[in-house]
């Protein structure tokens, strides 16, 4: 089991990444961690075609549902906990796709600098008060 109050990249408690998929190495729709994930399946991403399409093109196909695995296959917009290590291959070869951060387990920032994370960070603030 997954180690309980898991923190974000942000130092706070790890927000939910979806649920419809419901994703998460655990599939509880979060992307927490533990001793099991070996992919530190970690980054809470929102895909994209560019993406997507980096990701079969290094052998990862996010695609194709795998039904033994709960995978139903992404689409662009899904909400998905990818691997630290593949969301960093695809910033490096300019495919990144978004990341919400406050659903990204701080575990990622062992593998991806945070600064890229940042960079494609798309969070919505908790209130929208005071916004125009």
């Amino acid at each position: 089991m997954p180690a309980p109050q898991q923190l974000n990249v942000l130092g706070a408690s790890l927000e939910p990444c979806g649920t419809e998929p419901v994703t998460g190495f655990y599939r509880d729709g979060c992307c927490t961690s533990g001793p099991e994930d070996l992919g530190s399946h970690t980054i809470c991403a929102v895909v994209t075609e560019a993406f997507l399409e980096h990701q079969r093109r290094i052998g990862n196909d996010l695609v194709t549902p795998q039904p033994m695995y709960r995978f139903p296959g992404l689409v662009p917009g899904d909400r998905w906990c990818v691997t630290a290590a593949n969301w960093l291959r695809a910033y490096e070869d300019g495919a990144a796709c978004f990341v919400v951060l406050a659903a990204t387990n701080e575990s990622a920032l062992q593998i991806v600098p945070r600064s890229a994370l940042e960079e494609h960070a798309v969070d919505v603030p908790p209130s929208l008060d005071g916004i125009a």
